[in-house]
């Protein structure tokens, strides 16, 4: 059972909600990272997603864009994060860490390689937001070869013959983005999200997390009590650029989101 695997087990058996952060792995320091992944695990965080630093990350908003812009001034590579991800473990064996980013950085490391070193860093899965399923098969392959899981999304737009072509590719969690457009856009209607979620449902077996709108409490709470996961980005990127002069700050202000949000998730009808 790997990391994921176990950790989501332990909340279903507990009845609670996993909580997963998103920073990017250097923003806005490098200094800064690790110490907020330990942060973020004591406020409650129970999975956490690093972000791979990436020139054009299409799909992101403003917010994440510009934490990129931010790590790399600091030339932040792939290698960076890997060696980010090991220094966190020697701390944390328990967490589990996704990277989550663009094709790019892995292709030029080659599939088989990224997969080990990942594997040897702590790594536990991976999400390539450009990575369609279709093409995936060989990225797939490397990555269980080194028993990583590989995460994908799903979007309002996928039909249910893609669901569970996504679905059988993955293993984890699914990633459902809540809304059509880029991180940091919308507003949530979590109706329409539950609506979804039973079609995910009957594809897979797998935990569904669901990120995009999560801004507070009370949008976690309701994600919460549809959701496997509630995965929080831009809200948290957004607070460590406003302390980006003042980084020391960083990692217990957002122990103090982590603690508000997982205090909603838990007392949520």
């Amino acid at each position: 059972m790997s990391r994921i695997q176990h950790r989501f087990a332990e909340l279903k058996a507990a009845g609670r909600t996993a909580l997963i952060p998103f920073i990017t792995a250097g923003d806005p320091h490098p200094d800064v990272t690790v110490p907020t992944m330990h942060a973020l695990v004591e406020g409650g965080a129970d999975l956490i997603e690093l972000g791979v630093p990436f020139s054009d990350p299409m799909a992101d908003g403003p917010v994440i864009q510009y934490a990129s812009e931010r790590a790399l001034k600091h030339h932040v590579s792939l290698h960076d994060v890997l060696a980010m991800v090991r220094q966190f473990r020697e701390q944390d064996s328990a967490t589990p860490v996704i990277l989550m980013g663009y094709l790019n950085p892995v292709e030029i490391m080659g599939y088989e390689a990224f997969a080990r070193e990942a594997a040897a860093a702590g790594v536990d899965g991976l999400l390539t937001v450009d990575m369609p399923p279709e093409e995936a098969q060989e990225l797939t392959a490397a990555l269980r070869a080194s028993a990583l899981d590989p995460i994908f999304l799903l979007a309002p737009t996928t039909d249910r013959v893609r669901v569970e072509r996504i679905c059988q590719l993955a293993s984890g969690f699914v990633y459902y983005v809540s809304l059509k457009g880029i991180t940091g856009a919308g507003h949530l209607d979590t109706d329409e999200v539950a609506a979804r979620l039973e079609v995910i449902r009957g594809a897979t077996a797998l935990p569904v997390g669901v990120g995009f709108g999560i801004k507070d409490g009370e949008s976690a709470a309701r994600v919460a009590a549809v959701a496997d996961a509630v995965i929080v980005g831009s809200a948290v990127v957004n607070r460590m650029a406003a302390l980006q002069e003042e980084p020391g700050k960083i990692p217990q202000t957002l122990a103090d989101f982590m603690g508000e949000l997982r205090r909603a998730m838990d007392q949520r009808p």
